[in-house]
């Protein structure tokens, strides 16, 4: 029983932990989508993004883990300080930068675009690599999550323009930091 109880409760930590870092990518959608994007474009822009976000924390993951056997016991607290500092990192991209850039979604614009709102994934996957977690799980979750997340995101943006985008990366930042302070304390 106390098994199942572990697995679900990581299964929750992960979602929410993949939920706030999509939270990059729904509030740029949103910038985005409020050019005008085509529905075809819009999925081009979220499978490419979901890619990312499984390709990023998969590096991540493999640096972590071979910096761990270097660091020992003192892992686990880096990795909660990874995930504290992207949290406010996040948040202070919230307050001091609230308005979004638009972006190109084709060719090397929409590469860069996928990169950028996947570089916390890199790191978080870094963290990963440092704790025991549900590595697999972690990714995909990230993967569906910031494919979904950047979709809506373009929809939303595309159908009534920015006026959510500026509050969900503070609510991304905030998530990312609270589950940070979990694994060092």
């Amino acid at each position: 029983m106390d098994q199942v109880l572990f697995q679900w409760g990581q299964f929750l930590t992960l979602l929410m932990i993949a939920f706030a870092l999509s939270m990059d990518a729904f509030s740029l959608g949103i910038g985005v989508g409020m050019v005008g994007i085509r529905l075809r474009e819009i999925l081009k822009v979220s499978i490419t993004i979901g890619l990312f976000h499984i390709g990023m924390p998969i590096v991540g993951i493999f640096v972590g883990a071979y910096l761990s056997d270097l660091v020992g016991d003192i892992a686990v607290f880096i990795g909660g300080g990874v995930l504290m500092a992207i949290g406010l990192h996040m948040l202070w991209n919230g307050f001091v930068n609230g308005d979004q850039k638009v972006l190109r979604t084709k060719g090397f614009g929409l590469i860069i675009f996928a990169f950028s709102v996947s570089l916390d994934a890199l790191t978080v996957g870094f963290s990963f690599g440092l704790i025991e977690v549900n590595r697999l799980l972690a990714i995909t979750l990230f993967g569906i999550m910031g494919g979904a997340m950047s979709y809506f995101g373009l929809l939303l943006g595309r159908s009534v323009g920015g006026w959510l985008g500026d509050y969900s990366e503070l609510v991304g930042g905030l998530i990312l930091f609270c589950f940070g302070l979990k694994f060092i304390l």
